[in-house]
């Protein structure tokens, strides 16, 4: 095999710099990059200790790390998308240097970026309309795709606990459509068509639910397994442009992750549970489970031939995919399957067992075609304890995270196949590299596409212990940087991230290639123009208020209305400025929303409590920033029962002052 620069010797793996340890190394090279000014250059060197004096030079610093340097100015080379879990939003981070560029809010409410129930009219509809929650849990960002690249126009997201999917335009980096799936309780896997382009993105739902989930099916007391006989889960296919529902296949077994291949002719998903238990030990009793593979030109056909039924009040067609259907075909995967990527040659797809310490290797040209879906099995290899989750450098290596190993292992595709057919000369394990601690999900650049470029690997573990300072209880998780661009890996960086992402996708910047810096007025129907500002009433109760923004103008500077009036602020911020964008807050009404350069949005409240409120920007915007606000003046209407003033008071008692009696007091020992 080729040599590579940043090839480390057996000696040099094991310590990574001669002289250091493993856990010393991150130390040493945190002190390289704060003399060398870099720290703030996003390499991730959080890790600082210690006193010893730093190099006066970045002589000794490996190749990897250096090149892992992004200095002030410059820009990194890759964009990554990462979930946010819990927190409902997406990530997006510059790679190498590891840099959160924004916090796309998705699901969520986000007074920062004015969305959600306290922002703008548009986002709180878009939230209402698929179910009218403003909390959830994001899993599986996936870009689209042209001919098996991606082609950077949108990137979709799951939310785990209400059965949804969104779109983020990446023009302009905003969620712009949200989609509620019938008959789904929540959806984990997402996946978008790669061939020969986006054309569906598809979602897995996880939970098995009776169908229709209306009350029936439901054993009122007692807990056995019967419970669960007549639940199911559905693959749901959605059309990326329309974001409309176009078909569900319902399946055998709770799914998990899901994927799609280069010629656009399958979409799999693995699957648990195969029993259908009802807790973890009658859920994880099976051997083996599955990866379910739908063939979509057959689905296509048999939805065009009329061959579905409906299901309750939805219109959507569902088509019965369980064992002995001629749309699904089920290969067997070892113990509990999770993670599921095709390799970007388009020949495999490689199921990671969970529960066993193996990934399974499925030959795509037998998928549908060999009787025996146990032939469709191209390897089975043994690669350590806990395999979640694959990804790909290009060069044949794949790279797999051993989540209770807490190891990143690289392994050669071929080999394994060869190995698994009785060649006992071919070692497929490369390497094994341990990261800290317990790795969930991986991400290395390009890997999502038939053109991968190998050359780094993000390890996003699910915990940090002793990475960084202690901040309480709750640990930042820590993504590690990893350099795959030699034969060896070697890692690069700890860097802390908020709360509980799950997975990421990284993609060359020039792939992001329609983003916009300022809105076209014209893309706003409702744009304000300078000099068409103004207060309109057009009903009883309703008020219309026209507002710009020109830093550091607000117009108009006041406005009247009445308690108990509704009123929609139309505000266009005529900054042609990039990155001048201005905020708008209705104090005391529980409003915030943000307007970037040429852009315009409606936020709707009711004035309901007499008196003068300030309206002001919140976005720093000039240097007469403080002055750039106006006075909305409610006046009193008799008769109306107004908002009440709450008192601004202190609570009886600390909440927390029972867990902290032994807290000591300032000044004792």
């Amino acid at each position: 095999m080729e040599k590579n620069e940043n090839d480390l010797t057996q000696e040099e793996d094991s310590q990574v710099v001669k002289g250091t340890t493993r856990r010393g190394f991150l130390s040493t090279m945190g002190k390289i990059a704060a003399a060398a000014g870099l720290l703030g250059s996003g390499a991730g060197m959080e890790a600082l200790s210690g006193c010893a004096k730093a190099p006066t030079s970045t002589a000794s610093v490996p190749a990897s790390v250096a090149k892992a340097l992004v200095a002030p100015g410059k820009w990194d080379k890759y964009m990554g998308f990462w979930s946010g879990g819990p927190s409902g939003e997406v990530r997006v981070k510059g790679i190498p240097s590891m840099k959160t560029l924004l916090r796309i809010p998705v699901f969520n409410n986000d007074t920062g970026r004015g969305y959600g129930l306290t922002g703008d009219d548009q986002s709180e509809k878009m939230l209402q309309d698929a179910g009218g929650y403003y909390e959830g849990d994001t899993h599986h960002p996936h870009l689209s795709y042209t001919d098996g690249d991606f082609n950077g126009k949108y990137l979709y997201i799951n939310d785990k606990s209400a059965g949804r999917i969104a779109r983020i335009r990446l023009d302009y980096f905003q969620t712009d459509a949200i989609t509620a799936l019938p008959n789904v309780s929540a959806v984990h896997g997402l996946a978008t068509q790669r061939y020969p382009k986006t054309g569906y993105v598809f979602a897995a739902s996880e939970f098995e639910v009776p169908m229709p989930n209306d009350g029936r099916d439901i054993v009122p007391t007692g807990n056995n397994a019967a419970q669960t006989k007549n639940y199911w889960t559905l693959l749901s296919a959605v059309d990326g442009e329309t974001m409309a529902v176009k078909w569900q296949v319902m399946v055998d077994g709770n799914q998990d992750n899901m994927t799609t291949d280069y010629k656009g002719l399958y979409v799999a998903a693995t699957c648990y549970n195969a029993d259908k238990g009802w807790n973890v030990p009658t859920m994880t009793k099976p051997p083996v489970a599955w990866a379910v593979f739908v063939n979509i030109p057959r689905v296509e056909a048999a939805v065009k031939a009329g061959k579905y039924k409906t299901i309750g009040k939805s219109s959507v067609p569902v088509l019965d995919g369980r064992h002995g259907s001629d749309l699904t075909y089920y290969v067997p995967v070892e113990k509990d399957p999770h993670g599921i990527s095709p390799t970007p040659d388009g020949k495999y797809f490689v199921a990671n067992g969970k529960l066993a310490p193996k990934v399974t290797v499925i030959d795509l040209e037998k998928v549908f075609k060999e009787k025996n879906p146990k032939d469709a099995v191209a390897a089975v290899l043994t690669v350590g304890v806990g395999p979640l989750h694959t990804v790909y450098d290009g060069r044949g290596n794949a790279y797999t995270t051993l989540f209770v190993d807490s190891q990143m292992v690289k392994w050669n595709i071929e080999d394994a196949i060869k190995a698994y057919n009785g060649d006992k000369k071919v070692k497929p394990i490369i390497q094994k590299l341990d990261v800290q601690y317990q790795p969930g999900h991986n991400a290395a650049t390009q890997s999502d596409t038939n053109k991968p470029t190998g050359e780094w690997l993000v390890s996003l573990n699910k915990f940090s212990k002793d990475r960084f300072l202690p901040v309480g209880p709750r640990f930042p998780e820590n993504d590690q940087l990893i350099d795959i661009s030699g034969h060896k890996m070697v890692l690069v960086s700890d860097n802390p991230v908020y709360i509980e992402p799950h997975q990421a996708t990284i993609a060359l910047a020039d792939r992001i290639k329609y983003v916009k810096k300022v809105y076209d007025p014209k893309y706003f129907a409702n744009h304000v123009a300078g000099g068409t500002e103004g207060v309109k009433r057009i009903g009883p109760h309703r008020v219309i208020v026209k507002l710009t923004g020109v830093a550091p103008i607000l117009t108009p500077v006041y406005f009247h209305v009445k308690e108990g009036d509704i009123v929609t602020v139309i505000y266009s911020n005529n900054d042609s400025v990039e990155n001048l964008a201005h905020g708008f807050n209705m104090t005391m009404h529980g409003k915030n929303i943000n307007i970037d350069p040429g852009e315009t949005k409606e936020v709707t409240f009711t004035a309901d409590r007499a008196g003068v409120y300030w309206y002001f920007c919140t976005i720093f915007c000039h240097a007469l920033h403080l002055e750039m606000r106006g006075r909305m003046i409610v006046e009193k209407v008799p008769g109306y029962r107004s908002r009440p003033i709450k008192p601004n008071r202190l609570s009886g008692k600390p909440s927390f002052d029972e867990r902290f009696k032994d807290f000591p007091e300032v000044g004792k020992a």
